[in-house]
């Protein structure tokens, strides 16, 4: 059975830090505030094989909170495009090859059109100068930009009454 979206929804690709953030005391309260925001519909979660695997590899508490969330979400496949994408990222030098799985994650979130990608990976992903690299290449490859965020910066807060 298909899975059913709000057509607003944004389409946010989620890498594996934002699961294990929510056992960490300082990701905890965003992470699980963006994977609620996930439950009620208010964005379309994307994941890929690549974050299942790192997943399996991951403590059982996060395990089983991936588990929860799997149902509810988008499998985005690591296709050619991607993987010529994670080429173009390493060919730049937005980050050396040890890092190439950490490239691959914005390669599927860009190459599935995701308009935004949320990782705790401060190094390598959500980092001002390598978010403009990243989406230098987009461009240059016929990709759109995509944004690279926090949770923290893209979960919804209670609207105040003015």
């Amino acid at each position: 059975m298909a899975k059913s979206f709000p057509k607003k929804a944004i389409r946010i690709y989620a890498d594996t830090s934002v699961f294990g953030g929510v056992f960490d005391p300082e990701f905890a309260a965003a992470s699980s505030l963006f994977l609620d925001q996930v439950k009620k519909n208010r964005f379309h979660l994307v994941i890929s094989p690549l974050v299942e695997e790192e997943i399996s590899e991951a403590p059982r508490r996060v395990q089983a909170l991936y588990q929860s969330v799997a149902p509810l979400t988008e499998l985005a496949p690591v296709t050619e495009a991607a993987a010529r994408l994670q080429t173009a990222y390493l060919r730049a030098r937005i980050v050396s090859r040890k890092w190439a799985r950490d490239a691959l994650h914005v390669a599927i979130a860009s190459a599935a059109g995701c308009q935004i990608m949320v990782s705790w990976n401060f190094r390598h992903i959500v980092h001002y100068d390598k978010i403009a690299l990243y989406n230098a290449i987009n461009i240059r490859e016929g990709y759109s930009s995509i944004g690279i965020h926090t949770p923290q910066e893209v979960i919804e807060y209670e609207k105040e009454k003015v």
